[in-house]
Parts: C-alpha cells; sequence; structure tokens
C-alpha cells in the first residue's frame, strides 16, 4: 500500500481527505437506505449493498484504493443503468476515483498499517 502512495497527507490536507471520506460514505450510506425502503428483492438491493461495504472500508480508510474502485465502478453502474438523475451517482464516483488517486491520508487504518515508520535512534 505504501508504494502507491508517496506519503500520507497530513495536517490540513490529511482532514481534506477524512472529510471527503465521510462525505462519500453518508452519500452511500443514504443511498443504500433510500433503496432498502424502495425494494425488499435482494437482486435489487446488491449493487447499492456492495456500495455500502466499500463505502464502510472508505469511511473507516481500509484498503481505499480497491474500495474507491469499487464504489466508483458501482456509482457508475447506478448512473448509467437506472431511470433518474444520473449526476450524484456520478459526482460520488468521481469524488471516489480522486481518493482512489490520491490516496486515504494520515487519519486512516492504511496509514496506520501501511504508512511510513519513524524510527528513532538515540546516541549517547
Amino acid at each position: 500500500m505504501q508504494r502507491l502512495f508517496s506519503s500520507f497527507a497530513d495536517g490540513w490536507p490529511g482532514n481534506g481527505l477524512l472529510l471527503q471520506r465521510a462525505l462519500i460514505a453518508a452519500i452511500i450510506a443514504r443511498s443504500f437506505l433510500v433503496s432498502l425502503s424502495k425494494t425488499a428483492l435482494f437482486p435489487g438491493i446488491l449493487l447499492e449493498l456492495s456500495a455500502a461495504c466499500a463505502g464502510l472500508l472508505l469511511l473507516i480508510g481500509l484498503w481505499t484504493p480497491l474500495a474507491a474502485a469499487v464504489v466508483a465502478c458501482v456509482e457508475l453502474w447506478i448512473a448509467f443503468s437506472h431511470a433518474g438523475d444520473p449526476w450524484i451517482p456520478s459526482v460520488v464516483a468521481l469524488l471516489a476515483v480522486t481518493l482512489a488517486m490520491i490516496g486515504p491520508g494520515a487519519w486512516s487504518i492504511d496509514a496506520l498499517l501501511f504508512g511510513r515508520k519513524h524510527i528513532e535512534i538515540f546516541h549517547k
């Protein structure tokens, strides 16, 4: 994972990435709950369920590139296959693609697991 990103952004950029991950997860959760209330058929909510699982991974910042790619693919599928307004799924897909390219940020499990480690050597 560390090879995918040169750094895990900290400070204001890291906070911005945390907010972006939270926004994507919130939009996906709302979309999942709305689709869950509309239909009780499992095949009808399979796409939304996979996006919700990937959104949860994005929220905590675990396997961010893979989760963001899943979100982007599912949201693009929803945008082009469902009748209705395609703009919100398209924007969520675009946000997920940018998140996959930039990385999860310092406030993520990915940063804890795969981030750069600081080794301090004390000389006497």
